[in-house]
């Protein structure tokens, strides 16, 4: 009889990845270099839809919500300003994205609307939601781990 292979799957996982200090990048280079650093991106990736509904996301916040067929089209927008290829933008990579964005604490989901959390800077919610309470039971786990081997 063979034996089953159970799954590990993660309860919470997050990437973190150290680059250069920021110096004078434009805008939709900050926000990438921001994807990469958290892990929704990839190095090398060219895949980089995240980087435009962060993006759009940013530029309408304290503005209205947005759905999904409105942050569609203001990728797409968005992608034509800085010249690239439209890809990437059915709409279902933007709702896997927004998903993706939203289990970061990112992005928050209001009556099938988005908006950046609680129309927050990025940096109080990395320093409310990813630093004290993502990071913190990530870390404190693995710590049992260590703990618990020995």
């Amino acid at each position: 009889m063979k034996g089953r292979i159970s799954r590990d799957t993660p309860l919470a996982e997050i990437t973190l990845r150290r680059y250069e200090k920021p110096s004078q990048l434009e805008e939709r280079d900050l926000v990438r270099k921001l994807c990469l650093s958290v892990g929704l991106l990839q190095p090398g990736d060219s895949r980089d839809v995240v980087v435009d509904i962060l993006l759009v996301l940013l530029g309408h916040r304290n503005k209205k919500l947005l759905d999904c067929p409105e942050i569609e089209k203001l990728v797409i927008e968005s992608r034509k300003k800085y010249k690239l290829p439209v890809l990437g933008v059915a709409p279902s990579n933007i709702r896997r994205q927004l998903k993706r964005l939203r289990d970061l604490f990112l992005v928050e989901k209001t009556a099938n609307s988005y908006r950046i959390n609680e129309n927050a800077q990025l940096s109080e919610i990395f320093e409310e939601k990813i630093l004290r309470y993502y990071l913190d039971s990530i870390v404190s786990r693995v710590k049992e781990y260590f703990e618990k081997v020995k």
